[in-house]
C-alpha cells in the first residue's frame, strides 16, 4: 500500500458498507490496481461490488428494489466512498431507508436528483450472467445501451427519464380506458406529442452510439480471437422510418386492444452479427463467453475515449463462466492495455493471486467469510 492515490486520473481509495446485504459494518482500503476478493459463494463477494456500483451509479447494478439490499433485520443501509476523480478528492454518501427516503451526497451535500450524479464516476461491471445481453429479448440490450449513454451524455439520460415517465402515464391512460371500455383519442395524442422530441433524441444518440462503438467492438473482438473472428453491431428501430407520432396514431386500434403503447424508442433493438450469422442462434459457448467479454471491454473503451479517464472495472465470479486459460488471457489483456483500477472476486483462495504474479501485477487481496472482509497481504 506504498502507491500514492494521486496517480490515476480515477481511483476509489476506500469505500465502506453500513447494514448493506449481509454487511453490518465493513471499510475495504483498495489498491491502485487489483482488488481481489476471494471465498465460498454465498460469502459476500459480490455484495462489495454492488456497493462500489452503487456509489458510482445511485442504484443496483440490475435494478434491485432497495428493500432487497438491507442486512436482514434493519430497516435502513448507508455507503461512503471516497473516490478520486482527476486529482480531486470526492466523498460519495448514500442514505436508504427503503420505500421512504433515499439521499446521496457529494461531499457533504445532497443531489437534488439522483441522476445528476451519474457520469461522475464511469463504470463497467462484468457479470457471470451477461450473456442474457444475447440470448434474452431487446430489454436487456436497451439496457445496455441506456447504461452506457447514460455515463457519457447527461442530455441523453434526462430524455430517457421523461420519455420512460410519458410511457408510463400513456400505458396508464390506454389501461384505464380498457377498465372502463372507454377511448379518448385525443387525450392519448397529449402524451404522443410530449414523447415526440426525446424519442428522437434517444434514437439520433443511439444510431450514432452504435457507429462508433462497432468499430471499437470489432477491434476487442479480434484481439481476444487473436484474428479469428469478426463481428458487427446494428442498430434497428422504426423511427428512422418516420416520426413516433405518426406511429403511434397508426398503432393506436392496436394499443386500444393490447393496452400498452406497441411502438416507439422502447422496443429499439440492437443485433450482433458473428461471420455474417446472427450470434444469438449461431454462435458456440466459446464464441459467446468471448463476445460478450468483448462487449464489455468495448464499453470500457468508449467510456474510456470519450470521458478522458480510465473507468473503474468490476469482475464478477468470471471462473463461472469462463476456464482458468480465458480468464489467465482476460487478464492479461486487460494488464496489457493499460485498464485502470480493477475489483474482481473468485471461489478459489489464490488462483486469481497466482495468476496476477505470473503477470507481475500489484495487488490487494480479502478474504471474504460471511459478511467479512479480511486482508489477506
Amino acid at each position: 500500500m506504498a502507491e500514492t492515490f494521486k496517480t490515476q486520473a480515477l481511483h476509489l481509495e476506500r469505500f465502506t458498507l453500513t447494514q448493506f446485504k449481509n454487511y453490518s459494518e465493513q471499510q475495504i482500503e483498495c489498491h491502485l490496481s487489483w482488488n481481489c476478493f476471494v471465498g465460498k459463494n454465498g460469502m459476500g463477494k459480490t455484495n462489495l461490488l454492488e456497493a462500489i456500483y452503487y456509489l458510482a451509479v445511485g442504484k443496483h447494478f440490475r435494478g434491485l428494489p432497495d428493500i432487497y439490499l438491507t442486512e436482514h433485520g434493519s430497516n435502513f443501509f448507508r455507503l461512503e466512498g471516497v473516490f478520486w476523480v482527476d486529482e480531486k478528492r470526492e466523498r460519495i454518501v448514500v442514505k436508504v431507508i427503503p420505500r421512504k427516503k433515499k439521499e446521496l451526497e457529494r461531499n457533504g451535500k445532497a443531489y437534488d436528483r439522483i441522476s445528476e450524479h451519474l457520469g461522475l464516476i464511469p463504470i463497467v461491471f462484468i457479470a457471470p450472467d451477461d450473456t442474457d445481453i444475447v440470448r434474452e429479448g431487446s430489454e436487456t440490450r436497451r439496457k445496455f445501451l441506456d447504461n452506457t449513454l447514460s455515463q457519457l451524455d447527461s442530455q441523453y439520460l434526462q430524455h430517457l427519464i421523461t420519455y420512460n415517465r410519458v410511457l408510463k402515464q400513456r400505458n396508464s391512460l390506454l389501461k384505464q380506458f380498457g377498465e372502463n371500455q372507454t377511448f379518448n383519442s385525443s387525450l392519448l395524442r397529449v402524451y404522443n406529442h410530449q414523447m415526440e422530441e426525446p424519442a428522437r433524441y434517444l434514437m439520433e444518440r443511439r444510431q450514432q452510439f452504435t457507429l462508433d462503438f462497432e468499430k471499437i467492438l470489432k477491434e476487442v473482438v479480434s484481439k481476444l480471437s487473436n484474428h479469428n473472428e469478426t463481428v458487427a453491431c446494428r442498430y434497428h428501430t422504426t423511427l428512422a422510418q418516420s416520426g413516433l407520432n405518426e406511429q403511434l396514431v397508426a398503432a393506436e386500434e392496436k394499443d386500444k386492444v393490447l393496452q400498452r403503447t406497441t411502438v416507439g424508442a422502447h422496443k429499439d433493438d440492437l443485433k450482433f452479427i458473428l461471420e455474417d450469422l446472427p450470434l444469438k442462434r449461431f454462435a458456440s459457448q466459446g464464441q459467446l463467453k468471448t463476445f460478450v467479454l468483448a462487449l464489455k471491454l468495448a464499453q470500457y473503451e468508449i467510456l474510456r475515449k470519450e470521458k478522458n479517464t480510465l473507468p473503474l472495472l468490476l469482475m464478477d465470479d468470471l471462473f463461472d463462466k469462463l476456464d482458468q486459460t480465458r480468464v489467465k488471457n482476460l487478464l492479461q489483456y486487460i494488464q496489457q492495455y493499460h485498464f485502470g483500477q480493477v475489483f474482481i472476486t473468485d471461489t478459489h483462495p489464490d488462483r486469481i493471486s497466482t495468476i496476477l504474479e505470473q503477470l507481475d501485477v500489484g495487488y490487494q487481496k480479502y478474504s471474504i467469510d460471511k459478511g467479512q472482509a479480511l486482508n489477506k497481504d
